[in-house]
């Protein structure tokens, strides 16, 4: 095996065809990535091994937006990049991502389809591009971009074939691990609500309580049970009751923060996650969420018009549990003796305290 020197010594002393093999050869490591980071270390790893170049960048296509953005960076901080995004059609790695077509500009600035965002926010001067498009199945994914090579000529002869092919590897490994991204979050999601499911709260959870007992902070976690849910489905039937807790989840989604999170734990109960929420700041939004929940009408479209209430039991770590499973065991008790004592209310915490709507 050859250490980054070494290899790229050799490398420069092969011909095209063995600087071909060799890049494939690298390659393979990006298409045995599973997860984004991997790749994107792999990707700065293999391509600064094999591409001289002070300057290069990735950028990858946000299937969401539709914009661009930086996902690796040689020659400029990746951090100082983070808030650029770049609209197709915008700059040149914009266009290369409208058009499918790569672009060899020699004087950026004076090119009307250059972009001065990266320049005016790092100081860093673009004299010329050489910006290469990642396909797939005929989608563009992102964009490679080499900026200001000293010999452009002998960069084009000698290396572009290779970015060439280092970009076809890039963009089917960014596809297989975009893939099993959406493959895993499907085993997260609830069929009949489209929210997430148990198998997720316990990721989730875990996660959440690992950063608070490293860093501090709260969580405050929220079990929903609907009352008397089983009389919508003895007199509307199975599938308008799962049609109604879809409504009760958007319903409950409504009054929650991007940061929340809701899961349907099964049947007609519900868990709400709260990142960062005290207790008296949980009580408030679940005061809200009653209130909300009881004034909405189920079925509103089949002329059912039905209601609902439910009853709630908040706990907060790490004031009542450190752990998961007592964490969801106060919830779970706190909502269940609100059941006891006549439904529709909320209670809060070991205590089990009940608290009025306000």
């Amino acid at each position: 095996m050859y250490n980054q020197r070494d290899f790229l010594a050799h490398l420069q002393e092969l011909g095209t065809v063995e600087r071909i093999l060799a890049c494939i050869e690298f390659s393979k490591a990006l298409v045995t990535a599973y997860d984004m980071e991997t790749l994107l270390r792999a990707v700065l790893e293999r391509i600064s091994l094999l591409i001289p170049a002070r300057n290069w960048s990735l950028l990858l296509r946000d299937q969401k937006t539709d914009e661009l953005y930086f996902a690796v960076t040689v020659g400029l901080d990746l951090e100082a990049l983070q808030s650029i995004r770049l609209k197709v059609g915008e700059g040149i790695a914009g266009v290369v991502a409208q058009t499918g077509e790569p672009a060899f500009i020699a004087d950026a600035q004076n090119d009307p389809r250059f972009s001065p965002k990266v320049d005016e926010l790092t100081g860093f001067a673009t004299r010329s591009i050489i910006a290469l498009p990642l396909h797939v199945r005929g989608q563009v994914v992102g964009v490679f971009e080499v900026v200001n090579v000293e010999n452009e000529e002998f960069f084009r002869e000698k290396y572009l074939p290779l970015l060439h092919i280092l970009a076809d590897y890039v963009a089917i490994a960014v596809d297989n691990v975009r893939n099993l991204q959406q493959l895993q979050a499907r085993t997260f999601i609830d069929e009949v609500t489209g929210f997430y499911n148990a198998r997720y709260l316990g990721i989730k959870l875990d996660q959440f309580i690992r950063d608070i007992l490293n860093h501090g902070g709260e969580l405050s976690v929220v079990f929903l049970d609907l009352d008397d849910f089983k009389a919508i489905v003895d007199s509307q039937g199975h599938l308008r009751g799962s049609k109604v807790l879809s409504e009760v989840a958007r319903v409950i989604s409504s009054v929650l923060d991007p940061d929340d999170s809701l899961v349907r734990y099964g049947g007609d109960e519900f868990v709400i996650l709260l990142p960062g929420r005290s207790q008296a700041q949980a009580l408030e939004l679940v005061r809200r969420l009653r209130r909300t929940l009881n004034r909405t009408r189920f079925l509103a479209e089949e002329g059912v018009n039905a209601q609902l209430t439910a009853s709630y039991g908040i706990a907060t770590m790490p004031q009542d549990a450190t752990d998961r499973e007592s964490l969801l065991l106060i919830a779970d008790r706190a909502m269940f003796r609100g059941k006891g004592k006549g439904k529709d209310c909320i209670m809060v915490g070991e205590a089990l305290i009940p608290v009025p709507d306000a």
